[in-house]
């Protein structure tokens, strides 16, 4: 079952504009993933323009992947890197705990499938799916949490304690990627360990994610292993673009962002500002798309006046000095979110990047920027999408009458709706019916004292403003009276809300895949990759 992004609350008009009216943002894009017809084109021209350093690139991967012992599919993935005529088809993510919200791994799903697609099709051509590990990123606070639903049927959160030994919360860290946990890791694991529904795969899974999430482990070798380990049979390249030998490679851009900042911060303002007219600009725009890490952790590069500071530090350098250190330095230096999908396809000759709505809208402001550096801009294709309905949930929509449209309304108007679907008599029916008869009597009141009393008659409105105020207090009183009433209807409605449209959210946005693979087991994972759609571009329903 497939639902229209136009009909779930909270879809960006650009995002629905990209996959229904492209007419609409075609301006702000080079191409359009749904014509078929120019794929070819942009094959041969991504192919013609790659670089000499892509010959490196299966002895960089084999160095990356030491300690793991890849399938023979992706070892032909990585080995066909050197091959001109490979193509990649990339996606990414912060490297959320846990692997992050589900969407993850809808991302990687799509991309895999992807170049399954493309490479039953396009002969000349070979096409491997690609993970661009985010470790440079430095947003602790976006990665460091889960959510699940519990044996309660609650949403819970869970969080990776940093705060210990007198670290704030707050504190620049430096990239996440680097970050190593400490003991607290354990005390994670412990409360995630209370709230999961004890099963028979339980402790089997549990098993798996201490071996990969421990003390001592960084935030990307603990990702890497866990995704590893759920993908690496499908040929999934797991790329870690703060390797030492690739930031070598990218010094010429890193170079060219600092030499060539102004025009590209002002094409960046200029189709930033033309988005904002009809749609929104996803990314505050920065004079350098450019970060600089040290010991005391990650930050933006500012100009001022003939020179350059790290934000929010006293520390300065020459155009010669930061130039002269990135070429000396440059594993210190990373991208941030509008420079980094130029890295990633000066490095990888990508023909799709695969991604969701915000990065979407994003990518309309990076364009500009693929022919500042010379690079062939790839398609931008939308992830799948999707909402996991278990049998359980499915009994109680049928028990109540329900259909999916009916899970993404307000969690208040589902619970009313439900109410008054089994209740006789709905609370609306009779205080509107109550009020319209106070109202009529009123009218009735004021007309008979105007006769002799004028000033009778004036004070009715008044009175009758009281009586109305009384009856609105009423009538949620007896709401509340409704919903003890229906106190164990209204869990169940909890339960379907907190399942499947959690804090009134997508449930990819918000719940962790191991709510699901406590349950079901790994099989779980082989049948939404089975099932998942690639080419629907509408929000798909999955029953378990």
């Amino acid at each position: 079952m497939f639902i229209n992004f136009g009909d779930i609350p909270g879809s960006q008009n650009l995002f629905l504009d990209y996959l229904y009216e492209f007419e609409n943002v075609k301006d702000f894009y080079q191409t359009n993933f749904h014509n078929k017809d120019e794929y070819l084109t942009k094959f041969k021209n991504i192919s013609d323009q790659q670089k000499d350093f892509k010959i490196d690139l299966p002895n960089i991967l084999t160095g990356q992947y030491k300690g793991l012992n890849p399938s023979a599919k992706t070892q032909k993935n990585i080995s066909l890197l050197s091959d001109k005529k490979t193509l990649t088809i990339v996606t990414g993510q912060q490297l959320g705990i846990l692997g992050g919200p589900l969407y993850t791994f809808y991302k990687i799903i799509t991309a895999i499938k992807l170049s399954n697609f493309l490479s039953d099709r396009y002969d000349d051509f070979h096409f491997v799916p690609v993970f661009w590990l985010e470790g440079d990123d430095h947003d602790i606070e976006e990665v460091r949490s889960i959510s699940l639903v519990n044996d309660a049927n609650e949403i819970k959160k869970i969080s990776y304690n940093l705060g210990i030994e007198g670290i704030a919360e707050d504190e620049n860290n430096g990239s996440v990627g680097n970050q190593i946990f400490k003991d607290t890791i354990n005390t994670f694991l412990e409360e995630l360990t209370g709230n999961l529904r004890n099963t028979e795969f339980t402790q089997p899974l549990l098993g798996r994610l201490k071996t990969f999430y421990s003390t001592g482990k960084s935030f990307k070798q603990s990702f890497k292993e866990l995704m590893f380990w759920l993908f690496d049979k499908y040929g999934l390249i797991l790329f870690d673009p703060q390797d030492i030998k690739i930031k070598n490679l990218l010094k010429p851009i890193f170079k060219k962002e600092i030499t060539d900042f102004r025009q590209h911060a002002e094409k960046i303002v200029n189709i930033s500002a033309k988005l904002e007219e009809t749609f929104h600009a996803q990314v505050k725009v920065q004079a350098v798309n450019l970060f600089y890490s040290n010991e005391d952790g990650r930050y933006l590069i500012e100009p001022v006046e003939n020179d350059f500071r790290l934000k929010r530090k006293r520390k300065k350098f020459t155009y010669d000095e930061l130039s002269e250190t990135i070429e000396k330095e440059p594993e210190n230096f990373s991208p941030n979110v509008l420079l980094r999908p130029i890295c990633q396809d000066y490095i990888l000759s990508t023909a799709f990047y695969v991604g969701g709505p915000s990065e979407i809208a994003y990518f309309a402001q990076v364009m500009p920027l693929y022919e500042f550096f010379n690079v062939e801009a790839p398609f931008i294709y939308p992830r799948s999408s999707v909402t996991i309905i278990e049998k359980n949930i499915t009994s109680l929509l049928e028990k109540y009458v329900l259909n999916i449209q009916d899970v993404f309304r307000n969690p208040d108007e589902l619970k009313q709706k439900v109410i008054n679907s089994i209740s006789e008599t709905t609370l609306d029916d009779i205080f509107t019916e109550t009020s319209n008869t106070i109202e009529t009597a009123f009218d009735h009141l004021k007309e008979k004292l105007f006769d002799f009393d004028k000033t009778l008659s004036d004070a009715s409105s008044k009175y009758k403003q009281k009586v109305s105020q009384y009856l609105n207090e009423f009538k949620l009183k007896s709401i509340e009276a409704q919903k003890r009433k229906h106190e164990t209807t209204l869990r169940q409605i909890d339960k379907i809300i907190n399942i499947t449209y959690p804090n009134s959210t997508l449930q990819e946005r918000e719940i962790n895949f191991i709510y699901f693979m406590n349950k079901y087991g790994e099989g779980f994972l082989d049948q939404i990759f089975d099932e998942l759609a690639i080419n629907k571009f509408e929000h798909q329903i999955i029953i378990l």
